[in-house]
Parts: C-alpha cells; sequence; structure tokens
C-alpha cells in the first residue's frame, strides 16, 4: 500500500531552535542506532519511521557503523527512503557520522580526512542520497590534528556532500578548538550530540552547555535512558534478549547494578505522579534545559515512538521534583 504522510503532522511535536542558527528540530528524533539494521525486522522499522513521521520527526540520526552488521541501518534507511519517504525528501533532516572502526586498516577509524569524506561518501551511497542534512565527527581523534578533522568536514559541507557539520563526544575544551578552525574556515559548528541521561552527567561538569550557548550551537543527546536502565525493563532482574543480557558492549550485565536499580524505582514513583512512564520522565528530564534541542530515542516498537513524543510535551518540572530527582541521583 502506497504511504501517504499525515496531513497533520505539524500539529503534534513541539520544535526547538538549534543554537542561534535558522534550522529546528523537533524536540525527540529518532536514532537509528539499534533496531533498524540487517538482523533486524524491515517491516518493524518502516512502521516506526512511518509513525514517527506522521507524528512530526523529521529528523533521524544515523552513523556509517550502524547495525548490525555496520552499515546496514543506513543501507535499509535508504531502501525506507525509496519506498515511502521519496516525495518528503525535503521535510527530512537526515544526519550520518563516522569516527568509529568501519572497514580494516589505519583508513577505517578515526578522525584523518581520508577516512572521513571516503565514509560520507559511503554513507551517501548506501541511503541513495545526494547529500545528508547533518555529518558528524563521531569522536575526537587523539592522534590526528583537529585542523585536519575539521578540515575534512568544512570540505564536506563545501562540495555539497552535507549542508551543517557537527561534532560528537567533544569535550568542552575540544569543542571551542574545533569551533574556532571551522569558524576560521568560514563554515561553522551547528551542533554537538553528548551522552546525556539521569545516571551520566558529565556535560554538566564539564560546563558544555555553556560553552554551546556561548558559541551558538545546538545540542542533542543520545542515550537519554542509558541503554534501557531508565526505564522499567531491569526493574525484576536482566530479562533474557536484553541488550544487557547479550553483554552488547554498549551495556553489559555488570552496569544493572542494585544501587542504580533502586534509584530506578524511586525515581519511577516521581514519574508515576507525573502521570509518565519511568522513560518517558527520563526523556522530558534531558530537554528541561531549554539550551537542549532534541533528544535522541531509540525506538524498538511503534508505542516507543508515541511515548517519546508525549514526553517532549512535558519537559518542565517543579522545584519540588527536581530537588526529589537530584536526592535521589545523590545517594
Amino acid at each position: 500500500m502506497v504511504y501517504s504522510a499525515s496531513e497533520n503532522r505539524y500539529s503534534d511535536v513541539p520544535y526547538r531552535r538549534t543554537g542561534r542558527s535558522g534550522l529546528l528540530l523537533p524536540a525527540v528524533s529518532l536514532g537509528l542506532w539499534h533496531n533498524f539494521g540487517g538482523v533486524d525486522e524491515l517491516e518493524n522499522g518502516r512502521s516506526m519511521l512511518r509513525r514517527a513521521f506522521d507524528r512530526g520527526i523529521t529528523h533521524f540520526d544515523l552513523a556509517n557503523n550502524y547495525g548490525p552488521p555496520p552499515g546496514s541501518a543506513e543501507e535499509n534507511f535508504g531502501i525506507l527512503l525509496r519506498r515511502d519517504f521519496a516525495p518528503y525528501r525535503d521535510e527530512f533532516i537526515i544526519s550520518s557520522k563516522a569516527g568509529y572502526r568501519m572497514w580494516p586498516g589505519p583508513y577505517g577509524e578515526w578522525g584523518s580526512r581520508k577516512y572521513l569524506v571516503a565514509s560520507c561518501d559511503q554513507s551517501l551511497k548506501r541511503m541513495g542520497l545526494d547529500y545528508v542534512d547533518i555529518f558528524y565527527s563521531h569522536r575526537p581523534d587523539p592522534e590526528t590534528p583537529l585542523e585536519e578533522t575539521m578540515g575534512a568536514l568544512d570540505f564536506i559541507v563545501r562540495s555539497g556532500r552535507a549542508l551543517y557539520a557537527g561534532i560528537s563526544s567533544y569535550t568542552s575544551e575540544q569543542t571551542r578548538r574545533a569551533v574556532a578552525i571551522l569558524r576560521g574556515l568560514g563554515t561553522p559548528c551547528l551542533i554537538h550530540q553528548p551522552k546525556y541521561n539521569m545516571l551520566d552527567r558529565w556535560i554538566e561538569s564539564d560546563g558544555l552547555l555553556d560553552t554551546l550557548e556561548s558559541e551558538g550551537m545546538g545540542c542533542i543527546v543520545f542515550s537519554p535512558l542509558q541503554q534501557g536502565i531508565l526505564t522499567d525493563k531491569y526493574l525484576k532482574g536482566v530479562p533474557p534478549g536484553s541488550r544487557a543480557a547479550r553483554d552488547s558492549g554498549e551495556l553489559e550485565r555488570g552496569d544493572v547494578t542494585e544501587d542504580r536499580i533502586e534509584r530506578v524505582r524511586k525515581l519511577g514513583e516521581i514519574a508515576a505522579a507525573r502521570g509518565q512512564t519511568m522513560a518517558q520522565m527520563a526523556i522530558s528530564w534531558t530537554l528541561r534545559d531549554p539550551r537542549m534541542t532534541s533528544a535522541l530515542v531509540g525506538t524498538s516498537r511503534v508505542q516507543h515512538v508515541d511515548d517519546a513524543i508525549e514526553a517532549s510535551k512535558q519537559s518542565e518540572f517543579g522545584g519540588d521534583e527536581i530537588a526529589t530527582i537530584e536526592s535521589i541521583l545523590e545517594i
């Protein structure tokens, strides 16, 4: 059956400005890190993408190595773009990244110009696109001069492969240096993508949001649910087939500690009082700061898309709620 997007798709999700740029992003965006690879059911991914777009999520975030196997998330996304979303390409914000290991040898990871440009070209081919909207340096490279990495991003934008440049997992100091280099080349750095959630708050101690605000950049966080810990999934132990049970590398069984789960139980009581699930409150919490542009959510079924959208509408917290949450997190 031919897909036709909902006519009311822009009446549901709140949008936020990306720093001081002209670009608006939905308060929640869909990340394709998991559940869209070659080992996953394509029709399930198709249903989630359709539901997301029908309700106003226009930003879809990928990377060269997303899968598994690496590259397959972009391939599947490209298939669904052609089948369903080709007429709506100009309503989509599509991002990709390079930085982690993608192919063998010395040119298949990190931050060299060789790797970043080749990887961007491969990503475009897998998705069947002429350009991506945002292309990121996925992580800082301690061995490659930052000038080379940022020069590659500048080239990728100037050559039309991407409309905007972004960085991910850079510290505040690294961000200032990267932004200065890009600004000197004439290409602004649009956005930063750090990991951030109730259990991983490094961007606060690092002062990253202050840096992004002063530089006019946006912020889009990944792992707002700490790979599922900030949900009810692990309250009764580690279920078979979960990421922790698989010791997947992103989340291992040892990460699901009794201390963490006890905190989640207490936080869940606050969520219930707010009329939210624990997962919804965790997403809302990452969006409580107006400097935050968007939260990247991973979904495994359509209901997760709806839950995340509802969470984006309830990002305000009362002073008592914040104080209670902080007391739980500081235990």
